[in-house]
């Protein structure tokens, strides 16, 4: 199972998003300023079904003319600056995995990158073609955080615990047959159980997207392996208590 030498992964949410502009070379740098060992940034199709270029986007509301290509995001990430700091490549949609993974390739970029993505067979496609890439299973597949509106509230809550109870049996038969090399988890999802079934099969489990520093210490005590966030300054927060 994968030992934790330290603290979990530091890994930055599109970068830096509190900082900077999600997913942009500024807020890539303010990530790396603040010691990350990992960039979070997403790729989304220039259309629905998947066609069309590859963009540096979370959703096409954020597609504008400054937005960075997928070429020209990878050119960044590349550099020598960045080069001691793994990716996590999280695709929006399905349909375009491969050309991702040219991209990935082109860069010289398979070795650091984690893949993620809210569709399995996604990461079926990416498993098959490039044995080496690690894969990584998001869940759940939801486009917004229903537990922040009054009116769903509720619903959201009990549909999580019922989703939290499942999910630690399902993530370590996945993780022992190799399916994925680990669950990128909301945070309410996390669990012990959740931690001990997939580090017993092998695996990694990164908690997303946490903007609160006791919630960063209350996630790192629980042993998860990464903590994704939008402004990795939280990290060396004095107010994270990890003991």
């Amino acid at each position: 199972m994968p030992a934790l030498s330290g603290p979990p992964r530091r890994v930055g949410h599109k970068g830096a998003d509190r900082i900077a502009p999600g997913n942009t070379r500024a807020s890539f740098d303010a990530a790396l300023a603040a010691g990350v060992d990992m960039i979070e940034f997403d790729v989304l199709s220039e259309r629905a079904d998947g066609s069309g270029s590859l963009w540096l986007a979370h959703d096409h509301g954020d597609l504008h003319a400054r937005v960075l290509s997928l070429s020209e995001g990878l050119d960044h990430l590349a550099g020598e600056a960045f080069s001691g700091i793994e990716l996590d490549v999280d695709l929006k949609l399905p349909g375009y995995e491969l050309r991702v993974l040219d991209a990935l390739r082109e860069h010289d970029l398979v070795g650091r990158a984690l893949v993620s993505s809210m569709f399995p067979t996604s990461l079926d496609v990416l498993g098959a073609a490039e044995p080496a890439l690690r894969l990584g299973w998001s869940v759940p597949r939801v486009r917004r955080d229903f537990t922040a509106h009054p009116m769903s509230k509720l619903p959201a809550l009990a549909a999580l615990e019922g989703y939290r109870r499942w999910l630690p049996g399902r993530a370590r038969r996945e993780v022992s047959r190799g399916r994925f090399h680990a669950i990128m988890a909301h945070w309410r999802l996390a669990s012990a159980e959740l931690v001990r079934a997939v580090s017993e099969a092998g695996g990694e489990v990164y908690a997303w997207t946490v903007d609160d520093p006791r919630r960063i210490g209350a996630l790192t005590r629980l042993g998860v392996h990464g903590i994704i966030t939008n402004d990795p300054r939280l990290f060396s927060s004095g107010s994270i208590a990890t003991e």
